[in-house]
């Protein structure tokens, strides 16, 4: 009788502590299966250069970080003014991922705000996003000279995950 009433409290007592654990995890740090494995390839056109295409593999030989936006995600406008910073400060190539925009709309935003990547690859239907496990805009991935990602932040980039993840990061991957 008294095992009838110890396997629901068990249960119970096993079921909290898993929401306790779950409740305490930052949610910005989704473990990615795509850590310290090779960035998906794709080939893509531009944003603002139609007619040319970019690939990661013409990045291949630098560290460079890829940055997933759109002109219709407000926390992606958020933290505009930290990829401006970033690009100013020329630490590594920072590349944009224009996902399931439109084209106008996001040419208009860039335009605005400033542009500060290097180029943005056009991914209309969110096919190359689905290959790097996008969860939503925006989402930053730190990619090494190897061509392997080996940092992965999803949510608005911050000054201070700037200056305490991905500075240290870009220096580390630079000097390898």
């Amino acid at each position: 009788m008294k095992l009838k009433f110890l396997i629901p409290l068990a249960l119970f007592v096993i079921l909290i502590v898993f929401l306790a654990i779950g409740l305490n995890r930052d949610p910005h740090e989704v473990p990615s299966p795509l850590i310290n494995k090779p960035a998906p390839a794709f080939e893509i056109s531009q944003l603002s250069e139609p007619k040319q295409s970019f690939s990661p593999e013409s990045m291949k030989g630098q560290v460079w970080i890829l940055n997933v936006w759109a002109s219709w995600c407000v926390a992606c406008r958020e933290e505009h003014p930290v990829l401006v910073e970033l690009a100013k400060s020329k630490a590594a190539p920072l590349i944009g991922l224009d996902y399931k925009d439109k084209r106008e709309d996001a040419l208009i935003m860039l335009a605005r705000q400033g542009n500060p990547y290097l180029l943005s690859a056009f991914d209309a239907d969110g096919r190359v996003g689905i290959d790097y496990g996008v969860y939503g805009v925006p989402e930053t991935y730190v990619i090494d000279k190897a061509g392997m990602i080996r940092f992965k932040h999803i949510g608005p980039i911050t000054m201070d995950i700037l200056n305490q993840k991905i500075y240290p990061l870009i220096s580390e991957l630079a000097k390898s």
